[in-house]
């Protein structure tokens, strides 16, 4: 991408307090103009990611960016699927919510990341989708360091149509915050995103905007299908106010006020060296997805998979989940064929999760002998925990195909154990 030029050969001073002819006296002096930076926010699975790659993909604007990514868990995901074809900076803020446990680490980014980009057209922060946005627009006002060199210029929030009405009204214990009404009452643009999602129609549509603006009446809303729109809709368009947002939040500029995450929520994070077995994986998803589905607030992950050159990457929210190899985004010769997932949701078991993962592996397949042997009598998850007996090993990308058995000892039902694991099959009690 090459660097948006201006009419005029010196950096212009854009210090509202200062006459014209200081203005032109500071810029003789070579001061620096502040460096424009847009928060990209919204809840987990609303479509941030899918949104930044549209901006780093697209030649027409002409800009340069360079981009700080804060991932909620240990391990990052995004940098995986991120365009490729792009010269920008790209720094990730890790294993916490920017918002708060991290917050120290951004600054130390933007200080850091100032002499590389003073010259770029701007930094995009896209945070957690956890993340109460007060916490880091409140940065670039009472951090002098990063005051003298950034200006805070749009908050961008993207809320998936589909789901955002139930986010907005959950129920939080008391003291903790609804990061997704944050995320709508600090917006300077909000993104409608997924409207093809809504069965309701224009009508719903309407109720949700209605709804949106009850909490936040002075935002933009636009509508959005894929992340789809112009990156000059939201970059370097001058909208953030103070005074906006200090008529609604007159603590805004309180350093001591905290932000409390949900407790109930966490997130699992796994990146190990090594191969998946892909039909392994997709029922071990399956199963995961219909199990515990309901408390998946955002799971992806981008996995090395046997004889496949491509990456393929899954993603998804709740029961919604959607994988495939990504034709854009291929292993390079040099690069190391590794795995890496992440799971963020409430009441998450993360031993099960890692182990369950691990069992994909296609490394721990070959050659490992499976628990059970053919013919054993063992209690198999149908949903609850029946007595069966084992008839196969690995048999279309199952550890076990077992004929579940009716009260008298006889035959029933055939089905899969996808993984050789305690949560699908397990020994018969000892009586």
């Amino acid at each position: 991408m090459s660097t948006m030029k201006s009419n005029c050969n010196e950096p212009k001073c854009e210090d509202d307090e200062c006459t014209e002819e200081e203005n032109k006296c500071k810029t003789e002096q070579g001061k620096r103009p502040p460096v424009p930076v847009t928060i990209l926010t919204g809840f987990l699975g609303s479509g941030k990611t899918t949104l930044l790659n549209r901006i780093l993909r697209d030649q027409q604007h002409g800009m340069r960016f360079a981009v700080i990514e804060n991932e909620f868990g240990e391990v990052g995901v995004d940098e995986g699927i991120l365009a490729e074809n792009v010269d920008e900076e790209l720094i990730e803020v890790m294993n916490g919510c920017i918002c708060c446990t991290v917050r120290g680490d951004l600054v130390e980014a933007l200080v850091r990341l100032h002499d590389r980009v003073a010259d770029f057209d701007g930094v995009i922060i896209e945070t957690t989708g956890l993340a109460d946005p007060a916490p880091v627009c409140q940065t670039f006002f009472i951090d002098e360091a990063v005051r003298a060199k950034y200006r805070l210029d749009c908050v961008v929030t993207v809320c998936d149509a589909s789901t955002v009405l139930e986010r907005i009204g959950e129920e939080k214990p008391e003291g903790v915050e609804n990061e997704a009404v944050e995320q709508v009452c600090f917006s300077d643009k909000i993104l409608l995103n997924k409207v093809d999602l809504c069965t309701g129609g224009e009508e719903e549509l309407a109720r949700i905007e209605k709804e949106l603006r009850t909490l936040n009446p002075t935002t933009s809303i636009q509508r959005t299908t894929h992340s789809n729109i112009n990156p000059a809709d939201i970059l370097n368009v001058g909208a953030f106010e103070l005074k906006r947002v200090l008529d609604f939040d007159p603590e805004f500029l309180d350093e001591e006020a905290e932000h409390e995450h949900d407790a109930r929520v966490s997130s699992v994070s796994v990146k190990t060296k090594g191969e998946v077995n892909i039909q392994l994986l997709n029922s071990w998803i399956r199963r995961l997805v219909v199990e515990d589905g309901a408390n998946l607030y955002r799971y992806k992950g981008v996995i090395a998979v046997k004889s496949f050159d491509k990456k393929f990457v899954f993603q998804g929210v709740g029961m919604s989940f959607h994988g495939d190899f990504d034709e854009d985004v291929k292993w390079k010769p040099e690069e190391t064929r590794e795995s890496r997932f992440v799971f963020i949701g409430k009441h998450l078991d993360h031993t099960f999760l890692r182990e369950g993962f691990a069992a994909c592996l296609h490394d721990k397949m070959d050659g490992r002998p499976l628990r059970f042997p053919v013919g054993t009598e063992v209690e198999a998850n149908v949903g609850v925990f029946q007595r069966a007996r084992v008839l196969g090993h690995w048999e279309e990308g199952n550890a076990y195909r077992v004929e579940v058995l009716d009260g008298r000892g006889g035959g029933g039902n055939v089905v899969w154990a996808p993984i050789d694991h305690d949560a699908y099959i397990r020994a018969v009690p000892a009586s």
